[in-house]
């Protein structure tokens, strides 16, 4: 079972995806991709940021929100949106935790954010007047931060 969870809700840049293969692959996270995607998982420039660590990342993708969630029956759901009020690093992070991101244009809805199985809403901390920060980037951020806590299990 791995260690985290890493979801992107409807993601459509693919070099974004790619990358988070990478990081999963690196941290021993699960990818779970809900659709619809905004690309073929076989696209040149997902290929490209991924391609050599693809085939050591976990990636599932899952139909809808309740589908990947159904999946995660015993995880907690940590939604990162830039509304929160609460840092990442505030959340003392669990085995199995799973952490959600929205598309890179909107960020998560408004009724993902209220589904009923989210744990609680956290964000990363920026500069003020700065929109968000890069998808990828903000998994990478999160997901580190969250294994750190964990003790780096299985990191050498």
């Amino acid at each position: 079972m791995p260690i985290l969870h890493v979801i992107f809700d409807n993601p459509v840049i693919p070099p974004n995806t790619g990358n988070a293969i990478r990081m999963c692959a690196g941290t021993g996270a699960h990818l779970h991709l809900v659709e619809p995607l905004g690309f073929d998982l076989t696209e040149k420039n997902l290929r490209r940021a991924g391609l050599d660590y693809h085939d050591l990342a976990d990636v599932t993708v899952h139909p809808d929100l309740d589908s990947c969630l159904s999946t995660l029956p015993s995880s907690r759901i940590f939604a990162f949106t830039t509304t929160s009020s609460t840092w990442h690093t505030a959340i003392d992070y669990q085995e199995g935790d799973a952490l959600l991101f929205g598309t890179e244009p909107t960020g998560l809805p408004a009724e993902h954010l209220a589904h009923p199985r989210i744990t609680g809403e956290v964000r990363i901390p920026m500069l003020p007047g700065r929109r968000s920060m890069n998808l990828s980037n903000s998994a990478a951020v999160a997901t580190y931060e969250a294994w750190r806590q964990l003790g780096f299990p299985g990191g050498v």
